[in-house]
């Protein structure tokens, strides 16, 4: 398996090896390091609150399928997992990347026997659902519905696009974060020293720990698995420290030292986006380099160059927007070290792009709106007009199609009545914006020529 605390070995195993009593000692330490229960859970305190749907899960209290969302390593497999042991049912798991139909089919039908039989219920485990086909997932259908089956289905990819949507109604979706630097920094010490991880038969410097926290990039598993090197490689000296050095030649990257609280990983992002916004393309490409080569998860650095090509460039330059989901993309699709390029590809195309803040300033006035309670009827001319009754409620009635209009522009009311003539675009002067500047106002201008009448 590719994410979580789970080996493939240990799918079968029976809840006593899963809560990890007979888990061999020459186990990897991510096997070993494996959560036994809630308590030892980092890192979604949101989710496991008293009351919250996870715990309620995992506690047996709420008996629903659910799909897990979230990055690797966050803990999806080690959920699915404790909620089969907490209510003592059997515990299977299928692999998207190698199961299909058959697969699928077999599994439920072992899982109506044993419940027919024994009343034994089982819980089904899907890895990376995401690459299930329409037809795999729709053969799960039947047994989720029935509760033949409890699936609990790990994803990183956004379930709403991934998942087909009877499958979606019949599940919990439940988003998983990424572990912060808080989370890795005590589940690395905790390995250090239990008796299940290193036994404290090495000590772990502070330099070293927060180098290993820094290339985690939130992701516990390979937290672990780069401790676990380092140990390895300062034991075969005989050194009783794991040192910097040690870290640096096992993982083969050369520190650069955040501090030991964290906040130099804020501080970087916070300076390389404020440098591509204040276009300064070479103090951009300066804090990027500096978290590639401190590990950064380069799925970060994309998801703040996507916010940033909306938050403060928008209109000014549309493709800007198109150009950091490319990035994010390529990231994904390719990896690293190759994916440094499409990321240094959209930090010198924002840095240099033409600035406009209005897209968010736009969206935040009608939030406020929203809130503070202006949200009035939609007009009836715009509601629905294709359902049975609709024309006896006026529904749809005196909408006008403004394709039929040479400009394709015409006058008619869109907004509620509360907020005719509020404004909350305001298009800049700056790059493609300023074609806007001019067409927004004629826009506006024809639009509400109804509502001066």
């Amino acid at each position: 398996m590719s994410d979580g605390l789970f080996e493939e070995g240990l799918f079968g195993a029976s809840a006593e090896d899963r809560a990890g009593e007979r888990i061999a000692e020459n186990a990897p330490l991510p096997v070993r390091m494996r959560p036994r229960s809630l308590d030892e859970i980092v890192g979604q305190d949101d989710l496991l609150g008293p009351g919250a749907p996870l715990r309620r899960l995992v506690e047996g209290a709420a008996p629903a399928s659910v799909l897990l969302h979230g990055p690797p390593g966050t803990g999806k497999t080690t959920l699915a997992g404790l909620v089969s042991q907490a209510t003592g049912r059997r515990f299977v798991a299928l692999s998207a990347l190698s199961a299909g139909v058959k697969e699928v089919r077999s599994v439920i039908e072992q899982a109506r026997r044993r419940l027919g039989h024994s009343g034994e219920d089982t819980v089904l485990f899907i890895d990376e659902v995401h690459r299930f086909s329409k037809t795999q997932q729709d053969a799960l259908l039947g047994a989720v519905e029935d509760r033949t089956v409890l699936l609990v289905a790990a994803t990183t990819e956004n379930p709403s696009f991934s998942v087909v949507s009877p499958l979606l109604s019949r599940s919990l979706i439940l988003q998983l974060r990424s572990l912060d630097a808080d989370d890795i920094r005590g589940l690395v010490r905790r390995a250090v020293t239990e008796e299940r991880g290193l036994g404290g038969a090495l000590r772990l410097d502070a330099d070293a720990e927060e180098h290993l926290v820094a290339l985690a990039g939130g992701d516990a598993r390979r937290a672990l698995t780069a401790l676990e090197a380092a140990a390895e490689s300062a034991s075969s000296t005989g050194a009783d420290v794991i040192d910097l050095p040690t870290v640096e030649a096992t993982v083969d990257k050369a520190a650069v030292r955040y501090d030991r609280d964290g906040d130099q990983h804020y501080d970087v992002i916070s300076a390389f986006i404020k440098s591509i916004r204040g276009s300064d393309v070479d103090a951009a490409l300066h804090y990027l380099a500096r978290m590639i080569e401190a590990g950064e998860d380069p799925r970060f650095i994309a998801r703040r160059l996507v916010v940033h090509a909306s938050e403060d460039i928008g209109m000014a330059d549309p493709t800007a927007m198109q150009s950091a989901v490319a990035a994010s993309q390529a990231v994904q699709f390719i990896g690293m070290p190759e994916g440094r390029l499409p990321l240094a590809q959209t930090t010198v195309h924002l840095a240099t792009a033409p600035k406009s803040n209005s897209v968010i300033t736009a969206v935040d006035a009608a939030l406020t709106d929203v809130r503070a309670g202006k949200a009035g009827m939609v007009p009836a001319h715009l509601r629905d007009g294709h359902y049975s009754g609709a024309a006896r409620m006026g529904n749809g009635q005196g909408y006008q199609y403004p394709h039929e209009k040479s400009e394709g522009v015409l006058a008619q009311q869109y907004p509620p009545d509360e907020l005719v003539g509020r404004d909350y675009y305001a298009p800049t002067q700056h790059g493609a914006e300023r074609t806007l500047a001019d067409r927004v106002p004629k826009l506006r201008g024809i639009v509400r020529d109804d509502a001066r009448q």
